[in-house]
């Protein structure tokens, strides 16, 4: 795991639940891809209402409509790491948005290690059974 601090850039895709990509999930395809670029993370978070460019609102509270809620796939990595990925979804959002923001990493830290401190399952780095 990388080392990610102080300046990035977030990625956010807002898509439709049942957007696909040959059968997939749109936003699995893209949470996919981001890992094969080996980017830092990324997170799919489901809206209970929203709408886009259409106007037409999905919501919770609709059953009819309830199939197509919004998602965000969020991504977060180095700028130039976020920005090498953006062809990477040439062909993929046909309807969405894409946006960028500039944030600020303050703690990015995987499971079984505290942040800046010794690993949970009293492990050490690089030892047997660390899993890296």
């Amino acid at each position: 795991m990388s080392r990610l601090s102080g300046p990035a850039l977030r990625l956010t895709v807002l898509i439709g639940e049942s957007d696909r990509w040959h059968h997939r999930p749109l936003y699995s395809e893209i949470v996919h891809r981001a890992r094969a670029a080996g980017l830092a993370g990324a997170s799919v978070f489901r809206g209970i209402e929203g709408f886009g460019a259409s106007s037409l609102v999905h919501t919770t509270r609709l059953l009819s409509l309830s199939e197509d809620l919004p998602v965000a796939v969020v991504i977060v990595d180095e700028e130039g790491r976020v920005r090498a990925f953006l062809p990477r979804l040439d062909g993929l959002v046909a309807e969405g948005l894409v946006l960028l923001d500039r944030c600020e990493v303050v703690t990015y830290a995987g499971r079984g290690r505290a942040p800046d401190g010794p690993r949970q399952d009293g492990l050490e780095p690089g030892g047997p059974g660390a899993a890296e």
